[in-house]
């Protein structure tokens, strides 16, 4: 059993920032239903249960949405993320006053149901490259605002982060070489910005073969994207 009473979600600012606006997003004035039919100090259980087979992510997010709801609330998981489900699976029981069991459930499974679609995709890409030498990497191709959430469910499916922004990595793309005037001017530009010995690399993204020998002739280049090649182009590369 795990509880919840250091959540590192907690010390998250990116995260807490979220759910905190997602709750104000969610009950605004305040959850009319559940307090007109639920009596204040009603207090019970509630369990999250697997409708389906996956990867769990997205639980220790969920519990953070009811501690700042409401500090009564406690939360005993079964499990962790990052660990697989079947249907039926108990994932963690709830107990604390049930107005405020109810009135964020919905926004506890939103990221909950979220993050473990994205973990169980990514497990199954992983799955399927087994025994190659082969990660499976995220973009920052994601929904703004989550991305936090998001690149944090990759990891739990066993998937590996690409760059989490603008600011930790040079990736020059097909617009970049346009507008510099070609690749090796766009590297070479970079490579005035980004200092030899730097922990900030730099990354190429290329469409054919050509551009890809044009890459390697470059000094500063330390990886190489094969950005929607064939499988036999790739081989070639």
């Amino acid at each position: 059993m795990t509880n919840y009473r250091n959540n590192p979600v907690l010390e998250n600012p990116a995260m807490l920032s979220v759910i905190e606006a997602a709750l104000r997003e969610d009950i605004g004035v305040g959850d009319i239903t559940s307090n007109s039919i639920i009596p204040e100090d009603l207090h019970g259980e509630g369990t999250f249960l697997a409708k389906a087979n996956g990867v769990l992510s997205g639980l220790d997010v969920a519990a953070a949405v009811f501690q700042i709801l409401d500090e009564r609330i406690e939360i005993e998981a079964s499990i962790e993320d990052g660990m697989p489900v079947v249907t039926g699976t108990k994932i963690a029981r709830l107990h604390g006053p049930y107005r405020s069991i109810l009135t964020g459930e919905r926004l506890a499974l939103n990221f909950m149901q979220r993050m473990s679609g994205i973990a169980s995709m990514a497990a199954a890409f992983v799955k399927l490259t087994e025994g190659l030498d082969v990660r499976i990497m995220d973009t920052r191709k994601t929904a703004p605002g989550l991305r936090a959430f998001d690149k944090l469910a990759v990891t739990h499916g066993r998937g590996v982060n690409h760059r989490y922004g603008l600011d930790d990595m040079v990736l020059i793309k097909d617009n970049h070489i346009a507008v510099a005037g070609g690749l090796t001017e766009a590297v070479n530009r970079a490579a005035e910005q980004v200092p030899a010995g730097s922990q900030i690399k730099i990354e190429v993204e290329t469409d054919t073969l050509e551009q890809v020998h044009e890459a390697l002739s470059c000094e500063r280049v330390d990886v190489i994207m094969l950005d929607n090649f064939e499988l036999t182009a790739m081989r070639e590369a």
